[in-house]
């Protein structure tokens, strides 16, 4: 969740408001000013989770969600695909959460 607040504040701004915001990430993750796939990139280097052991902690963390998944390479490139794919799914269902709920609450 704490991802997921921060990635909102961050869209908020760059979309000139939670609405504007929330219609953006709705329509397309990687939308102009929302930039999901680079904040998850940005994340994992920050944290020191862009190798092997960083990708198995977020997949243990994650294994009971569902995820497709179609590729191949060598297994720790993958294995830090799949952590990225997944955690950058639940950013995003979670960065709606919380748009919708701040939204909700200032209505």
């Amino acid at each position: 969740m704490t991802s997921a607040e921060r990635f909102a504040e961050r869209i908020v701004q760059r979309c000139a408001g939670q609405d504007n915001a929330l219609e953006k990430i709705k329509a397309d993750r990687n939308a102009e000013g929302v930039w999901l796939d680079q904040f998850v990139e940005a994340l994992f280097e920050d944290f020191l989770l862009d190798n092997t052991a960083g990708a198995v902690f977020i997949l243990s963390a994650l294994e009971k969600r569902d995820i497709e998944f179609t590729g191949g390479g060598k297994i720790g490139q993958v294995l830090q695909t799949m952590a990225k794919q997944a955690f950058g799914e639940l950013l995003h269902i979670k960065t709606i959460e919380s748009l919708e709920q701040s939204i909700g609450v200032g209505a």
